[in-house]
């Protein structure tokens, strides 16, 4: 539960122009899409999905580092990582298991034939879309766990596309199609809360300083 009066007094250090953008992009976020990265081993891949999330709205990320545990690139994410909330997970079964418990299907990107195209795919449900590695692609324990496969249509001689800029293209569509659907995709009033006191106390400095006279007053 969000502490109402500390939101308004933090609220205070910050511009009348700053706080009217976070209500902006808050009206906008969803995580009736969420995106899951498994074992990619290119961070800068990694750090660019997180700020393809940002840009179209996705608050939601899921990190598998089972071989290639490393800190994200932040000159890549370039501060998408405090907008977006990355959940991070040692192995790729905890991570499935934990999306399922909160209602999404679990949706594998693969070229594979039996996929479906990204134009003919709509998320009626809440939907983790499963991004791979860059050479080998998502897992087999993910292949099987799949509730369905999505893919982008190719014409070209190419057969694949880099993990990053397959993913910005599928998270663009989705999104879009999420935003002007009939579907409950925003996120609700506590969440909104939430995550304004989260994104208000990330751009204070001394920050924790700060909180800590309020509760001493």
């Amino acid at each position: 539960m969000v502490d109402l009066d500390l939101l308004d007094y933090l609220e205070g250090y910050l511009t009348e122009e700053r706080k009217q953008r976070f209500l902006e992009v808050l009206q906008l976020r969803t995580k009736h899409i969420t995106v899951a990265i498994e074992d990619v081993f290119q961070m800068h891949n990694t750090s660019a999905i997180i700020r393809s999330c940002d840009v179209f709205g996705v608050q939601e990320v899921h990190v598998v580092e089972d071989r290639f545990a490393r800190m994200l690139d932040k000159n890549i994410a370039m501060g998408a990582e405090k907008w977006v909330d990355v959940h991070k997970y040692h192995n790729t079964s905890a991570c499935v298991a934990a999306l399922k418990q909160q209602g999404y299907q679990i949706i594998a990107t693969t070229p594979h034939d039996n996929s479906t195209l990204l134009s003919d795919f709509f998320p009626e449900q809440k939907s983790a879309l499963f991004f791979g590695t860059e050479k080998g692609g998502l897992s087999e324990e993910v292949m099987q766990k799949a509730d369905g496969f999505l893919k982008i249509p190719m014409v070209g001689f190419s057969e694949s596309l880099n993990v990053s800029v397959a993913a910005a293209i599928i998270i663009q569509e989705v999104a879009h199609k999420v935003r002007t659907s009939h579907l409950d995709w925003r996120l609700t009033d506590d969440e909104i809360l939430d995550k304004r006191l989260d994104w208000t106390k990330k751009s204070i400095q001394h920050v924790k300083g700060i909180i800590k006279r309020y509760y001493a007053d």
